[in-house]
């Protein structure tokens, strides 16, 4: 393999759900820059179009909203026509609800796993017979780190993110002997809107995320790009079934 074609993504089609904002356009940017067209998923036109003005003509967009489950097989059918077959998802659209377990209504749980992992799996299922037809593709899961190891008032944030790791590894074990890798990354603590709403007002929160993280920061939404990069193209061939930290060593830090 030539190692400067490993890291392209020239010819893919990309869907990325939540793709107008934080972690999804950091994504979506490193895959136009790999050379990927892609699509951005959301349900804020004017966010999206705004993404799509900084990404430039490989960028498009679809309003969607992931939790209606049955239009899944519509939006990749549109996607088909107007683009071409998606050969890349990155299932990354979710929410997010700080409280107390005790707190936690069943209902806002329900709610939490239907946009995180219900979702996730409708789009993965409706994408992936054309990914069989060609032999070729790759699933995204954006887990995280409440996923490894406890984080106090997020018990259903951390089911969901939790219960993507069992998808990855039956979907890999399914999916690979048809050409189709699946694959799991799971960010530290990354600069985004999500992080500064699960933080507000909390500083000794700040601090005790900082102080564990052996690199000393946060994270930035281009880091999580280029891991997504990296696992969607040539060089990433052999690698499929992974959970892979994007952490700055929070995972293993001290």
């Amino acid at each position: 393999m030539n190692t400067k074609n490993a890291f392209s993504l020239k010819g893919e089609v990309a869907l990325v759900t939540g793709g107008g904002s934080g972690l999804g356009l950091g994504i979506a940017r490193a895959f136009v820059d790999a050379g990927a067209k892609v699509v951005l998923v959301g349900r804020r036109h004017n966010v999206l179009e705004a993404a799509v003005r900084q990404l430039g003509r490989a960028a498009s967009y679809e309003v969607h909203d992931v939790t209606q489950l049955e239009e899944a097989g519509v939006l990749i059918e549109t996607i088909r026509k107007r683009v071409g077959p998606v050969s890349i998802l990155v299932n990354n659209a979710g929410i997010h609800l700080k409280k107390t377990a005790i707190n936690t209504e069943p209902r806002e749980f329900n709610d939490m796993m239907q946009t995180h992992v219900v979702a996730a799996f409708s789009l993965s299922r409706a994408v992936l017979p054309a990914m069989v037809k060609n032999k070729h593709g790759n699933v995204i899961f954006i887990s995280s780190m409440a996923a490894m190891f406890g984080v106090p008032k997020v018990v259903a944030y951390s089911a969901a993110k939790a219960a993507y790791l069992g998808m990855v590894y039956s979907l890999a074990a399914e999916m690979s002997p048809e050409g189709i890798r699946v694959n799991a990354i799971a960010p530290g603590w990354i600069e985004s809107d999500m992080l500064r709403k699960a933080l507000a007002g909390d500083k000794k929160r700040s601090q005790k995320i900082i102080s564990r993280t052996p690199m000393n920061m946060f994270g930035k939404s281009e880091d999580i790009g280029l891991a997504a990069v990296y696992l969607c193209s040539p060089a990433a061939k052999f690698v499929t079934g992974v959970l892979l930290p994007i952490d700055g060593g929070a995972s293993i830090g001290f």
